[in-house]
């Protein structure tokens, strides 16, 4: 393996999840909730921090590759954890402008908007569900970013 594979493998990861997340949400109607949002924007990062290391050789990317998925697989073992009732999740919720709207419309907004919760499973593989599948196979793209790290660059030089 060479250290551009380990980068098209580890990007590539991220992006095949955050590819598997859309498909859930607008091919499965799975909505979201935050703690899936958030897991989102590192799955992201990594993505484009691939596509500069593919160009640019830096360790420095690479470290930052790796801390993008390890956030990301954090996020994951949080949400996992309320899933799991091990601990409150986050108790905020978000919702559009309310400016000018009568209490009725206010009502009305309220309880026509989805609810979802963080602390619900929406899908679920041999026991485990989508923040810990995330988690796992977040934890192993980190270990790709990192094995790129042992190898030399293509020029044969390790210094970046």
């Amino acid at each position: 393996m060479t250290r551009r594979l380990c980068i098209l493998a580890a990007s590539g990861g991220s992006l095949a999840l955050l590819a598997g997340a859309f498909a859930f949400q607008y091919i499965g109607g799975l909505a979201p909730c935050d703690l899936c949002l958030w897991q989102r924007w590192p799955h992201a990062a990594a993505v484009v921090i691939g596509l500069v290391a593919l160009v640019v050789p830096n360790r420095m990317l690479l470290l930052l590759g790796a801390l993008a998925a390890l956030t990301t697989a954090a996020i994951g073992g949080y949400h996992t954890g309320v899933e799991r009732g091990w601990w409150q999740g986050p108790t905020t919720c978000s919702s559009g402008s309310t400016e000018g709207m009568t209490p009725q419309q206010l009502l009305d907004q309220i309880m026509t908007a989805p609810m979802v919760r963080c602390n619900d499973v929406a899908w679920e593989l041999f026991g485990l569900s989508m923040a810990s599948w995330n988690m796992i196979l977040s934890l192993m793209l980190t270990l790709l970013w990192l094995a790129a790290l042992r190898y030399p660059r293509e020029d044969g030089s390790r210094r970046a």
